[in-house]
């Protein structure tokens, strides 16, 4: 059976996501299956180089991983050979890193957000275009079991018309002053790039559009409820970027979605995200893995009475809808179809385009947010 190598530039695997979940989860984990296998046979392994500014973290990494290869120079790594650049660095430093990799004539394969803003994530698209190179965004949570048993009920027909999907996505970080933040204090510090508008914006896009339609307008309210946070070296710094935003997004076809987004929230739910979709025909309620399902043949008849205490056990009239299939880590499943698509053997959609749209989406509701105002989105073009 034929192998190629296929080398990958990966710069930011020091940090949280692209350790866990690009580089361990994912890259080295189908180094470790033998490759991708292409639709001729042939077997694309891909080869890491990693690349960042910490020596003494990438030496480490390296080592414990059995990687020949990483640099502290993206220039001298551009340089070589290799075809493929990722990016999971910061949002505030992405859009100089990809340009370079871009005008290297590399094929770029990058985090979400794509870049600060839109005409940035447009500069790269068109860019892109010229280069004739192949761009891919990462869209993890369409990969995820919970959504894809939510998918296979959309294109069963199973909700009849769709009429609304409510969202909720969060849970309490710390504040880092008597126990530790489990995220990183840039995130909570507008300056450095930090929002959670600017970070889940773009997931809510791609997940509306790719399972219910284009988000036509949005109406919005971000908040920083909590003003002050501890970093890592616990030291007290101003919370300058929102931790909390909540969502009206108006969809192709009059599907009206809303989803509160929120690291000040205590979890009383099944998972930390959850989606519920309401249609004619039958409803659904989609996290991470689980999905239940509530047809309209199966829907009771619920009566208000607020003078009696509820006996309805609501949750137990939903049916689980079965796996069916093996789910491989959604991060993984999407570096497959790339590295395909990279190799000629089959699409993928989510381009700087489809990271534009998600960037557009989050500056919208910020926009919404200060204004005070319902915004429009219109169509986005290189």
């Amino acid at each position: 059976m034929a192998e190629r190598r296929l080398g990958v530039i990966m710069n930011g695997v020091t940090g949280r996501m692209g350790y866990r979940q690009h580089l361990v989860r994912s890259v080295l984990a189908i180094r470790e299956q033998g490759g991708v296998e292409l639709s001729d046979g042939t077997r694309v392994v891909p080869d890491p180089i990693l690349v960042g500014r910490n020596e003494e973290k990438l030496q480490e990494i390296a080592k414990n991983h059995d990687i020949d290869r990483w640099s502290t120079d993206l220039d001298a790594a551009l340089a070589g050979g290799d075809e493929l650049y990722f990016d999971s660095q910061l949002t505030s430093v992405r859009e100089p890193a990809i340009t370079r990799a871009l005008e290297a004539g590399k094929h770029v394969y990058t985090e979400k957000p794509v870049a600060d803003d839109v005409e940035g994530a447009l500069r790269l698209a068109r860019l892109a275009r010229e280069s004739g190179v192949k761009t891919g965004v990462v869209h993890d949570k369409l990969y995820l079991p919970g959504l894809l048993k939510l998918r296979r009920l959309v294109e069963s027909g199973f909700f009849g018309r769709v009429l609304s999907v409510r969202g909720e996505f969060g849970y309490w970080v710390f504040e880092g002053d008597f126990q530790a933040a489990q995220r990183p204090s840039w995130n909570y510090r507008a300056e450095d790039g930090g929002g959670i508008a600017t970070d889940m914006f773009p997931h809510w896009n791609y997940v509306l559009e790719n399972l219910f339609g284009r988000v036509e307008a949005v109406t919005a309210k971000v908040v920083t409820h909590v003003p002050q946070r501890w970093d890592e070296r616990g030291e007290p710094y101003a919370a300058t970027a929102d931790d909390a935003a909540y969502g009206i997004f108006e969809l192709a076809g009059g599907v009206i979605a809303q989803i509160n987004s929120s690291w000040t929230t205590r979890v009383h739910r099944d998972e930390l995200v959850e989606f519920h979709v309401d249609g004619t025909h039958g409803s659904a309620v989609a996290g991470l893995h689980h999905c239940v399902a509530q047809h309209r043949v199966h829907t009771p008849k619920p009566v208000w009475n607020p003078d009696l205490v509820e006996a309805t056990p609501f949750r137990q009239q939903w049916s689980p809808v079965p796996d069916n299939q093996e789910f491989d880590n959604g991060f993984k499943a999407q570096w497959e179809q790339f590295l395909r698509h990279l190799c000629d053997d089959g699409d993928h959609p989510y381009d700087f385009l489809a990271g534009a749209r998600g960037v557009r989406l989050a500056e919208a509701g910020l926009t919404s947010s200060r204004e005070g105002r319902r915004v429009e989105l219109g169509e986005v073009a290189p």
